[in-house]
C-alpha cells in the first residue's frame, strides 16, 4: 500500500486559496536550524527563510518571516507593527500560541491569525521556501501568494 502524503494545516490552507507551491520533504527526526534545512533540501540560503514569533508590548503577538542567515531588528520589527517593543517568546510557548513545534514553525495554519511581517528582502526572489509545519517539510511558494494568503506586509526587519 503507498505511503499516503501528510498534509499540513499549512498545506491545507494553500490549496484552500489555490496558492501553487511545492511541497518538499527531507529526512528528519528533530530540530535543525535554518541552514541545515536548506542544505538538506537544496534550497539556496538566500531565498530560505524563517518563522519568528514575538510578543509586542501591548502583548499582542507577531509573526515575523525573515532569511535565515540574518537576525531580526528588534526595533525595525516593533516599528513595522506599531508597538514600543517586541521580544521573541519562550520556546515552550510555541506550541500553546501556534500549535507549531520549534523547527516546523510556519507562518500558515497557526492555531490563531497573526498580524505577519515578511521581510522585504523576500520581494526580490520569485520562489521563497519557509517551514511546511512541521520538522522534515519544506513549502516552495511566491512572497506575494504567502502574504495574500497570511495578510502580511512587507518591511524592512533584519539587522
Amino acid at each position: 500500500m503507498a505511503k499516503k502524503e501528510l498534509k499540513t494545516n499549512a498545506v491545507r490552507i494553500l490549496e484552500r486559496n489555490k496558492i501553487d507551491y511545492e511541497l518538499i520533504n527531507y529526512e528528519c527526526d528533530e530540530f535543525i536550524d535554518g541552514i541545515h534545512t536548506a542544505e538538506a533540501t537544496g534550497a539556496p540560503i538566500e531565498q530560505s527563510f524563517k518563522t519568528l514569533v514575538m510578543k509586542g508590548k501591548s502583548n499582542a503577538y507577531y509573526v515575523f518571516v525573515i532569511p535565515i542567515a540574518d537576525e531580526v531588528d528588534l526595533k525595525a520589527a516593533a516599528r513595522s507593527v506599531k508597538e514600543k517593543s517586541v521580544e521573541m517568546i519562550h520556546v515552550k510557548d510555541l506550541t500553546s500560541i501556534t500549535g507549531y513545534v520549534r523547527g516546523g514553525c510556519s507562518p500558515l495554519g497557526m492555531k490563531k491569525s497573526f498580524p505577519t511581517v515578511i521581510d522585504s528582502s523576500a520581494e526580490k526572489f520569485d520562489e521563497i521556501y519557509i517551514s511546511g509545519g512541521r520538522i522534515g517539510t519544506s513549502i516552495k511558494l511566491n512572497p506575494q501568494d504567502l502574504a495574500k494568503v497570511v495578510r502580511a506586509t512587507f518591511y524592512d526587519i533584519i539587522r
